[in-house]
């Protein structure tokens, strides 16, 4: 068909008419205004859910600091038990109880020496020095340094350490510069440090020969494995049966605030920060939250910004588009051209908001790639934008079609 042909067709002559009555009476600054809040809303939002794909493998993975936490509990000591020298340990029940919490993934028991032990730590050829100090053991899927030297051998009897990073931490910042001593790195003391350590108990004295295998960040104690604990409290110790004094505890959410709750109603205490680490990640579930229903809000009241422009352009043209219905024009016709500018205003706002997340995602990626964190895809964030978009423009059709239908059930 040819441009004249196009020009003598009814559908392009009120195409080009509707387009003349809507450049006369459209409010730009309405436009934009809405615009531009369609863009934030819709950038927040989709920024939110990219985010959420990029950090998913903090939550998901097994080994993600974010997704599993480690509790260390013990029950409060009161004045009362002090004076009536109670027990303070955690019973059979109370350990099941605490497995059922939907929130305990795994729980594991502190074994502790049923012996005296006596410690001996040389420094080089030097001079060392010689304490009084205890043993702890507990499974080791609980522990943080791993070794193949982590085992007992009765026939080899060498006792493997791991101690905390505190302890080392202690030396290097408060003790050594107060005694003139230097300070030591973690592999200067594994290697340096000869240790000797005296069993007393059951009417047997023995010495043997101490490894350290390395630093714990995760245990504030002493831990030796749990094979050559159970070996020596055997040889060495009452053989008495006794609950554990503390617990570690594998938690599959640290912001759940029923943990904290849970702890306080049973009177246990958590060893260290853990419960503010764990506040302060449920807080930022909040915001994380707050950030995405503000975007929602954002992007409805968009919307609402569009619908009273279109209508209040409606309403302007009200006259000249009920003579263009009593002229035989259908009301899909007069509509068109509203519709197509609701269609090419929201695809513009899709392709910028798009856009914005990608420059924004481009910022801080390489901040959760220091993490070790690649990121996930952008598939869904795309989805998001679009469906959003469509339900805007579905529902700005919508309105635009039913005005469109008054006015032509008016001209009737």
């Amino acid at each position: 068909m040819s441009r004249k042909d196009n020009k003598n067709n009814p559908d392009y002559s009120s195409r080009g008419l509707m387009w003349k009555l809507l450049r006369k009476h459209i409010s730009p600054s309405q436009l934009i205004g809405f615009s531009l809040a369609s863009l934030v809303g819709l950038t927040i939002v989709i920024l939110a859910v990219q985010f959420h794909q990029d950090v998913k493998p903090l939550f998901n993975d097994e080994d993600s600091f974010l997704r599993k936490d480690y509790l260390i509990i013990t029950r409060e000591v009161s004045t009362a038990s002090t004076v009536l020298q109670g027990s303070n340990d955690f019973t059979t029940s109370d350990i099941k109880d605490i497995e059922k919490q939907p929130w305990c993934r795994k729980v594991g028991r502190f074994s502790s020496n049923d012996y005296s032990v006596e410690a001996t730590i040389n420094v080089g050829g030097g001079h060392g020095m010689r304490t009084m100090m205890f043993f702890e053991s507990l499974p080791d899927e609980f522990l943080d340094v791993t070794d193949r030297n982590w085992k007992f051998d009765p026939d080899n009897p060498k006792i493997p350490v791991i101690i905390s990073r505190d302890y080392l931490t202690l030396y290097n910042f408060g003790f050594a510069p107060s005694q003139g001593l230097p300070q030591a790195s973690e592999l200067a003391v594994s290697k340096a440090v000869n240790l000797r350590f005296t069993l007393h108990g059951n009417g047997r004295v023995q010495t043997f020969e101490g490894i350290l295998i390395g630093f714990s960040s995760r245990l504030n104690t002493i831990v030796v494995p749990e094979d050559f604990m159970e070996w020596s409290n055997e040889c060495f110790g009452t053989g008495a049966e006794r609950n554990p004094s503390r617990l570690i505890v594998e938690v599959n959410s640290p912001g759940d605030e029923r943990i904290g709750s849970y702890f306080s109603e049973h009177g246990y205490q958590v060893a260290g920060d853990k419960m503010q680490q764990s506040k302060a990640q449920g807080f930022l579930n909040i915001i994380v939250s707050i950030v995405i229903l503000v975007g929602i809000i954002i992007s409805v009241l968009a919307f609402f910004i569009l619908m009273l422009s279109i209508y209040l352009l409606l309403q302007k043209n009200t006259k000249k588009l009920q003579d263009l219905l009593v002229l035989g024009y259908s009301p899909d016709q007069v509509s068109r051209t509203y519709i197509n500018m609701v269609i090419y205003i929201n695809c513009a706002v899709m392709v910028v908001s798009i856009i914005l997340m990608l420059m924004m995602r481009a910022y801080y990626m390489p901040m959760l790639k220091a993490m070790d964190v690649n990121g996930g895809s952008i598939i869904l964030s795309l989805i998001v934008a679009v469906i959003i978009m469509a339900l805007i423009s579905l529902g700005n059709i919508l309105a635009i079609k039913r005005k469109i239908k008054d006015l032509w059930i008016q001209s009737s």
